[in-house]
């Protein structure tokens, strides 16, 4: 649930290999990391408060052949101005909206916290429309669609969402000395939380599709036992796996997390 640190430019990163001429970025696809040879492409959908941006760490070194397309939701980073939908379930609908153009290459989804939350509602949605359907969901460090929310967080003010950030690494330390942006962060945040803290599905209903499920293993917020309840959510093939680290893992670990991914998606 890490906030973004100050934006910055995030284009495909040096050393990378060049962009198919065919494939560009576009409003929902924002700092894309290709590959010559994709075998896969993952979409990856940030924490609350999070951007495109937020996958940074990943994009030096991606999984082997894995194309990574990095989602930039409304109200943030690059689609800053743009209206946050009220709800999860019309959240989803606009991504499914903004990046059904992109199934026409093997995909799977990846969201972390917040993001898991969406992917679940993403993949679920997809199957319902009849649209080609990922080859793996993969979701991370989130309550299971069906458990409700223990306390809200949303409503507090600003001192106390951001020591409840603090108290978990959920927030860049740098962001004090950008004092506006740490507001803007915090509103963020504030609305991606509202959304989590309304949503729970019925059911639940099965993904059709592999369900993956990671986790830190020192994570405060989201424990193994948590994680477990993603089980009632596979129709078939469901994993497991928790990794060095706490809620932020994936960015404080980002090769171990890379490497984990990329063994599944194979």
């Amino acid at each position: 649930m890490t906030a973004a640190a100050p934006p910055t430019c995030s284009g495909t990163p040096s050393g990378s290999r060049s962009a198919p001429p065919h494939r560009a970025d576009h409003p929902w696809i924002v700092g894309r990391v290709h590959t010559s040879q994709p075998r896969m492409r993952l979409f990856c959908l940030p924490q609350a408060g999070g951007s495109a941006a937020s996958f940074a760490p990943w994009r030096p070194a991606p999984p082997s052949g894995v194309e990574l397309a990095t989602v930039e939701l409304p109200g943030r980073g690059a689609r800053s101005t743009d209206p946050l939908p009220d709800t999860m379930e019309e959240l989803a609908d606009a991504v499914i909206d903004g990046i059904a153009d992109e199934f026409d290459l093997p995909y799977a989804i990846f969201g972390h916290s917040f993001g898991a939350l969406l992917g679940y509602e993403v993949a679920v949605r997809i199957a319902r429309r009849g649209l080609t359907p990922p080859r793996a969901l993969l979701v991370s460090a989130a309550r299971s669609p069906h458990t409700p929310v223990r306390r809200r967080v949303s409503d507090r003010d600003d001192d106390g969402l951001l020591a409840w950030l603090n108290g978990f690494g959920g927030i860049p330390s740098e962001l004090s000395r950008y004092p506006a942006y740490l507001r803007y962060a915090l509103d963020t945040v504030r609305r991606d939380l509202a959304l989590t803290e309304t949503y729970l599905a019925a059911g639940p209903e099965r993904v059709d599709c592999p369900l993956h499920v990671l986790g830190g293993a020192d994570d405060p917020l989201v424990g193994g036992a948590q994680l477990e309840r993603w089980r009632d959510c596979a129709a078939g093939t469901f994993s497991l796996r928790l990794l060095p680290g706490g809620h932020d893992y994936l960015f404080t670990g980002a090769p171990a997390t890379l490497d984990a991914i990329g063994t599944t998606l194979r």
